[in-house]
């Protein structure tokens, strides 16, 4: 089995190529992959716009795979790596299906729930430990995929990246 640092670093890099894929698709690019005792057992990309689903998170769909390929819902001794911290949905979500450890590539300065904003899985209501890790393994790449996709997106609707006076 690789060392430690080098599974982190080959899991990392599987949930950017799921944020790179949901890039392609026209979403905002974040990527999740779900592992236990070495193996990935669910998969997930952001397809929000896809599936006209606000709760279409990757983190969310990840744990929908993992489960259904356990076939059960708590995905005790699992590794969740995300590609961009954790939201309070999906820290929530985290939490409920009783991830053991999440390791996050981009800390998020505007919604993340896993320290960065706030910390929803640090003394939570349901007595749970949950290991939380971030920063370590390709922060830049997955914030410069998410910064190339929003001006991308500015760039179609023909802002400039400008603000507008009144």
């Amino acid at each position: 089995m690789l060392p430690l640092d080098n599974r982190h670093d080959f899991f990392m890099r599987q949930a950017l190529r799921q944020a790179e894929m949901a890039y392609e698709a026209g979403e905002v690019p974040i990527g999740c992959v779900i592992v236990k005792d070495g193996k990935i057992i669910g998969r997930g990309r952001n397809q929000v716009e896809a599936l006209q689903d606000p709760t279409a998170h990757a983190e969310i769909l990840a744990i929908t795979a993992a489960s259904a390929t356990l076939e059960n819902w708590r995905l005790e001794d699992c590794i969740l790596y995300v590609t961009l911290e954790p939201c309070p949905m999906c820290a929530g979500a985290i939490l409920n299906a009783r991830i053991s450890q999440v390791v996050y590539a981009s800390p998020d300065q505007r919604f993340g729930a896993c320290g960065t904003q706030t910390n929803v899985l640090e003394k939570n209501a349901l007595n749970r430990l949950v290991k939380v890790s971030g920063g370590e393994y390709y922060a830049s790449e997955a914030l410069a995929l998410i910064k190339e996709f929003f001006q991308e997106m500015r760039f179609r609707k023909g802002d400039s990246g400008k603000k507008k006076s009144n």
